[in-house]
């Protein structure tokens, strides 16, 4: 997708958020979340480590050559002050100087939505897609690779985020 079917995809994307029921990654639900893929990804082993990578825009494809599209909640929003403490081992606002450089190279951060619904669809719908969200998506065909914490409706369990640390 380039351009201009891009900004379109994505305004469809965040704004198709109002279709979901409330109780859907609702505020302040949780500060667990899941590592969610898109259907057929090459993304066999995706962990903690390499979800760093991918989102610090280290890892920039998948074993197949397919382009990894990671996606993000607003910097503002406490899941993804969780995921990004987490897995990244700092805030959002502490990147800010790291996305500068990496800017000034030429490396973009990854892509940010609106809201749990909008990763998941982003996630669903666009090839090599990665993302994190605080519930398990039921009716969508998205593959969840891991967990950290307790996640609702999820049978995947991981260890706890201070049990990463140091990975």
């Amino acid at each position: 997708m380039k351009g201009r079917h891009r900004r379109i995809a994505l305004a469809v994307l965040t704004g198709a958020a109002s279709l979901w029921p409330p109780a859907f990654g609702a505020p302040g639900a949780t500060t667990a979340f899941a590592v969610i893929v898109a259907p057929g990804s090459a993304a066999q082993h995706v962990t903690p480590r390499t979800s760093a990578l991918i989102y610090r825009r280290k890892q920039t494809y998948w074993e197949d050559g397919t382009r990894v599209q990671p996606v993000n909640l607003p910097a503002a929003s406490a899941l993804r002050q969780e995921f990004s403490q987490c897995i990244l081992g700092e805030a959002p606002n502490a990147m800010e100087n790291y996305w500068r450089e990496m800017y000034y190279h030429g490396v973009l951060p990854p892509h940010v939505v609106d809201s749990e619904q909008a990763v998941v669809l982003f996630v669903a719908s666009t090839p090599g897609a990665i993302g994190y969200v605080s519930s398990c998506p039921k009716g969508i065909d998205v593959n969840v690779m891991f967990t950290v914490g307790d996640v609702p409706n999820c049978p995947h369990r991981a260890a706890s985020c201070e049990s990463l640390q140091g990975l």
